[in-house]
């Protein structure tokens, strides 16, 4: 039995709601209101997102917006509920999971059809909180919400987020910090660790239901197939391989890839110990948490690569055979390295596939590897640099090395190779692609510290950049800039 907000004082934000998953049974979920927090206040909010869902960007001002979407009011239509999993964490077997801070509130059918479910993060404790206390702090819930939408605005399949309130109740980490909720968008929130769970248990049936509510509602083309549950572990893997290589390609650095944390539908997922690189280092270990590097930004791909064969394992009682299951899970060993190929490609500005593409790329990384040259300034640099903007001098990138030799020889083969290239259009693909802003960690510690004393406008700035992230936004030059030195100093870890 669910929860469903039908009483005479529950708000009505105008939105039509349903709950698929709900319909699942109460195996794959504990029904449960969310936990009230004392006189909230509004943090941040998403008018993209508002629009996306229909919802009336008035309710993202209002008091009683607040109190709704901190969990505080019911919202009529919802039926809410905390969802159970299991998963591998840091390659370790974990066991039963869940919804520890979240709760679903249903699914928005939203104005162009699309059904959207939508969460709160930090509503209190559920059955599945195990030793937590249910909540989760301002801090992270400021750079969730950011990275969610500079994600989008990277054009990276991800969550939303469509606000972010705030309460000055005490929460306990490594120090006493205040509580936030932020409430999370996506087409589905169901995680490889949804399948795990089941098939450790050796819950067949549940399981079976599972996969067949994912390939009805999210995978139909799954259901003609000769085995629907290779195909469905066959779609998964080629969209998290086309993820991966995006992240790669932008230096995103997810830092806790836990199989719980991997969406089913190639989604990036669950923003905690992120970061986007500064200086390029291939062996950067964003998460203080990771002693042993596991999580490391070479090590995604392979990563993202072992998770999927957990999945596969979980679903190999529906599968039936191994040869099928394999056979899915190796479409990653050339769909991950093609995307990646094209992405790098595209920061190139080569619309064209050539010999030799690999190896420019692979040296230019090489060079940035060298000296830790930043890596989004790189990027951008170059495309002005092909884009020959003015006020971007042509020594623009050489300058970025202490080594200007070695720069100059691969900007000369790079300009041998941009030869027979319409210069415009590489320049106009290279600056949609290399992006000017990035939610760097400085940035985000900076709008941090000012909503601490209660000033959210670095938030709302942050917000109008990373929306936008290749537009040019003049008067906003210091936050496209070096990171300064404190920022290495910076520690973000699974504490949240």
């Amino acid at each position: 039995m669910t929860i469903a907000a039908e009483t005479a004082t529950a708000l009505d934000l105008g939105l039509a709601w349903r709950n698929r998953f709900a319909t699942l049974g109460s195996s794959f979920y504990t029904a449960l209101p969310p936990t009230p927090l004392p006189a909230p206040y509004w943090v941040g909010h998403s008018l993209a997102v508002a629009r996306e869902l229909g919802l009336d960007p008035a309710w993202l001002t209002s008091e009683d917006g607040a109190q709704a979407f901190t969990g505080n009011t019911a919202i009529g239509g919802t039926q809410t509920l905390a969802s159970v999993y299991s998963g591998h964490q840091f390659g370790q077997w974990a066991g039963q999971l869940g919804d520890g801070r979240a709760i679903l509130l249903g699914e928005v059918v939203a104005p162009n059809g699309q059904g959207l479910e939508v969460q709160f993060k930090g509503a209190g404790r559920t059955p599945y909180s195990r030793m937590g206390d249910g909540r989760a702090v301002l801090r992270s819930s400021i750079r969730e919400f950011l990275c969610s939408e500079a994600m989008y605005g990277l054009g990276i399949a991800t969550s939303r987020a469509l606000c972010v309130t705030g309460s000055d109740a005490p929460i306990r980490r490594e120090t006493i910090e205040t509580a936030a909720v932020v409430t999370r968008v996506a087409p589905s929130f169901i995680r490889f660790g949804h399948f795990e769970h089941f098939a450790a248990r050796n819950q067949i049936e549940p399981l079976r239901q599972l996969a067949d509510f994912v390939i009805e509602h999210y995978y139909p083309a799954c259901r003609d197939a000769a085995n629907p549950y290779a195909a469905l572990l066959q779609a998964v893997t080629e969209r998290t391989a086309e993820l991966i290589a995006q992240w790669q390609a932008v230096g995103f650095c997810h830092g806790v890839m836990n199989t719980d944390n991997m969406s089913i539908l190639g989604l990036t997922l669950d923003y905690g110990p992120f970061q986007f690189l500064d200086g390029y280092d291939p062996g950067h270990i964003c998460n203080h948490s990771d002693d042993h590097g596991r999580y490391a930004y070479d090590q995604q791909p392979n990563i993202g690569n072992w998770n999927l064969f957990c999945l596969g394992q979980a679903l190999l009682p529906l599968i039936g055979a191994q040869e099928p299951a394999l056979a899915a899970l190796e479409t990653y060993k050339t769909v991950f390295p093609a995307a990646l190929a094209r992405r790098m490609r595209a920061k190139l500005g080569l619309v064209d596939a050539q010999p030799g593409d690999e190896a420019l790329a692979n040296g230019i990384l090489a060079l940035l590897a060298q000296e830790h040259v930043d890596f989004t300034i790189f990027w951008r640099t170059l495309s002005h640099w092909v884009a020959q903007t003015p006020g971007h001098p042509p020594s623009a990138v050489r300058d970025l090395w202490v080594d200007r030799d070695a720069a100059d020889a691969w900007l000369l083969q790079y300009s041998e190779r941009l030869a027979p290239v319409d210069r415009a259009q590489a320049a106009d693909l290279m600056l949609k692609t290399n992006p000017k802003f990035v939610l760097r960690n400085h940035l985000g510690e900076e709008a941090i510290r000012r909503a601490n004393q209660k000033d959210y406008s670095g938030v709302h700035t942050l917000l109008a950049l990373l929306e936008t992230p290749f537009d040019e936004h003049p008067g906003h030059e210091h936050y496209a800039d070096f990171p300064p030195d404190w920022a290495s100093s910076i520690a973000i870890s699974c504490s949240s």
